[in-house]
């Protein structure tokens, strides 16, 4: 994956047409079907590139949370019982559905959550994939049988589905996250209730679409769309027949998940926050590292938790790498990213812009200073704030121990290792890094010493459908993709089997 433009999905009048009229991209999916909200309440979903009212969809409520878990449960036993080759085609369905209609989902996923064309088709391959992934591992549900220690029982284990989901999802990537939970629950025979961001609903609701048109029986996927999320999610959780939580989200928010589903003892799986060092060793590729930093900083415009939030640049390499990589995001381009051209879009919202702006300005009061910063035209309406490269930034500065989520690269100059790891594995996050070096020995030695449950070596990039995502501390709890995504959604049950 690289930051730039890409010539497909540009926002067509189909597009248009399809994301503002279609009533399955504006309403409640409930139970096969789609209705509005019982209130008939809705809200405004807009272009963070101009502010500009896409459309408007339906506000879900406590009452039509309520619904959806309803027409989950009526639908479990019949899809958890099903052949797991039947869960198996539909998701294989969805995933062709998703490549043949991968350019107006980029275009959709661009329009609606601001980011460049490129990262969009980048995301809706990626989306796909984690339904031709699950609907491979839907048909290898694995089990065991054992001669019991005493002789005289035999034991058997089986997997079976955990129940009813609640799924809640970001903006940040609004059609992964979606597929990325409902893949692994559909292939586990769970049904589920997702609750998507409300700045990017339209997306998860052609997800949703899609799933039908693959085959999924009413009520096997049901979406709520809403701005009160407290409230429908916690009516999801409150209630006795859903028996699985799989939030993507802040580390603040998943605090207080994990405190109401204390109360039911409910079965969670949390993807929270990151602040992903990356770091540049002293025998370092040079032009590979600047490579990797610009895709690991930059894609989605920095608004993704496996974003390189911090850059440490060994002092032999320091100057070199910081032209090389100040010149190349000095010369991305900004703009609407629903065209073709633009490598940045927007931020999601004026209060991202602020708190970007915010973290920009206590960095340089403590001694950082712009080494490097892209031009953004004035003119522009929506939410953008230019691609900046920090310098100088003091190893205790807070911009180093906060979540950026912007196109914002602080630089560090360091050259003790021990000091070097003190400073990256202080805090409380811990789900990706970054370390270049031609190494290999060093960096896999380093890799070893990080609090990190993932890190790509000489890559810019972790994300992979087949490898295991998450991270330790107040990153999260379990594991989405591979084996471990579809266990997520699964419960064992031991037989002992008295045998004479």
């Amino acid at each position: 994956m690289s930051v730039g433009q890409s010539r497909c999905g540009v926002l067509s009048p189909d597009v248009i047409a399809w994301a503002q009229e279609a009533d399955a991209l504006g309403n409640l999916w409930i139970g096969g079907s789609t209705r509005g909200a019982r209130s008939g309440s809705t809200f405004e979903v807009c272009d963070p590139a101009t502010v500009d009212v896409i459309r408007t969809v339906a506000d879900g409520s406590v009452e039509d949370a309520t619904d959806a878990v309803d027409a989950a449960a009526q639908a479990l036993a019949a899809w958890s019982t099903a052949p797991p080759r039947m869960r198996s085609e539909v998701l294989r369905r969805a995933y062709d559905l998703m490549i043949a209609e991968a350019d107006r989902l980029a275009a959709l996923i661009s329009w609606e959550n601001g980011k460049s064309l490129a990262d969009s088709h980048s995301e809706v391959a990626y989306a796909a994939e984690f339904f031709r992934w699950f609907s491979e591992e839907a048909v290898r549900s694995d089990g065991d049988f054992a001669i019991a220690p005493g002789g005289g029982t035999r034991s058997l284990v089986t997997s079976r589905a955990v129940g009813v989901a609640a799924l809640v999802t970001p903006w940040n990537f609004p059609a992964a996250m979606v597929t990325r939970k409902v893949a692994p629950a559909l292939a586990a025979g769970c049904t589920v209730v997702l609750k998507p961001a409300a700045e990017t609903p339209i997306s998860a609701l052609a997800v949703a679409e899609l799933l039908a048109r693959a085959g999924a029986p009413s009520g096997v996927v049901n979406v709520v769309t809403a701005v009160n999320a407290p409230a429908v999610v916690g009516t999801f959780l409150g209630d006795s027949r859903v028996r699985k939580l799989s939030f993507t989200g802040s580390t603040r928010v998943g605090r207080l998940l994990l405190e109401q589903a204390a109360r039911r003892v409910l079965n969670c799986s949390m993807e929270l926050g990151g602040n992903a060092p990356l770091i540049v060793g002293p025998e370092a590729d040079l032009a590979q590292a600047v490579e990797g930093a610009m895709v690991a900083k930059f894609r989605n415009g920095g608004q993704a938790c496996t974003a390189a939030n911090r850059l440490y640049v060994h002092q032999s390499l320091a100057p070199d790498f910081l032209r090389a990589f100040g010149e190349r995001v000095a010369g991305l381009r900004v703009g609407p990213s629903r065209h073709e051209g633009p490598d940045v879009g927007p931020l999601i919202s004026r209060d991202a812009v602020r708190t970007v702006t915010d973290l920009v300005a206590g960095a340089l009061e403590v001694g950082a200073h712009v080494a490097y910063q892209t031009d953004v035209d004035p003119s522009l309406a929506g939410f953008f704030f230019p691609p900046t490269v920090l310098a100088d930034v003091p190893m205790d500065a807070e911009i180093l121990e906060q979540e950026i989520f912007g196109p914002v690269a602080p630089v560090v100059t360091w050259s003790d290792e021990d000091e070097l790891l003190a400073s990256v594995n202080r805090g409380e996050y811990g789900l990706a890094s970054y370390v270049y070096s031609r190494d290999l020995q060093w960096a896999m030695r380093i890799a070893e010493r990080l609090d990190t449950g993932m890190v790509g070596i000489n890559r810019g990039l972790v994300s992979d459908p087949a490898a295991p995502f998450g991270g330790v501390k107040q990153s999260g709890l379990g594991r989405e993709g591979a084996r471990d995504g579809l266990r997520e959604f699964q419960e064992s049950q031991f037989r002992s089997i008295a045998w004479a």
